[in-house]
């Protein structure tokens, strides 16, 4: 039984489009691709992950967002994936040789099954790049993107709908 949760993101809006960009690893010279789209209330992602050149990472993020999750206890999120285990990430002001710090945790999806998925603040551990590091713990106060990456070294096709995520 979830909690009470207020909404942090609402697929439902027609906008809502406006505020997701996909970043793959072709930022670094690999040739992963991904889709995006935003229809019927629901994020939908999909897309292919290679290994090629060095690759291996797909995502898709919030732009020119932010949000204050002091006193947050967990992100809640609706998602229907393809059986694979996919990562929240966070980023907040937070700097790694003046790159931005993410904040993940990874879930695990159900193939072709709507699950609610509750992500504890507390759980997500730094990152820069893939590699874990000991930093600074999650600024709640301070977010400035919400994303989801799949980087789980498997060169198939992939797929996650989203279509809310919450606070508890």
């Amino acid at each position: 039984m979830q909690p009470d949760l207020k909404p942090l993101i609402e697929l439902s809006e027609p906008s809502t489009a406006l505020g997701w960009m996909v970043v793959n690893d072709d930022v670094m010279g690999g040739v992963s691709s991904g889709r995006l789209r935003v229809d019927n209330g629901r994020l939908n992602f999909t897309g292919e992950l290679s290994l090629a050149n060095n690759g291996g990472f797909a995502s898709v993020r919030t732009r020119n967002w932010g949000a204050d999750l002091t006193g947050v206890k967990a992100l809640w999120v609706r998602v229907k994936g393809d059986g694979r285990q996919w990562q929240l990430r966070l980023t907040t002001e937070a700097r790694f040789r003046r790159s931005p710090v993410s904040y993940s945790q990874p879930f695990q999806t159900e193939a072709e099954r709507w699950v609610d998925v509750r992500l504890p603040l507390a759980d997500f551990v730094p990152s820069y790049r893939g590699t874990q590091l000991q930093g600074p713990p999650l600024d709640r106060s301070q977010i400035r993107e919400l994303g989801f990456l799949l980087g789980d070294a498997r060169e198939e096709p992939f797929k996650i709908a989203v279509e809310w995520v919450r606070t508890e």
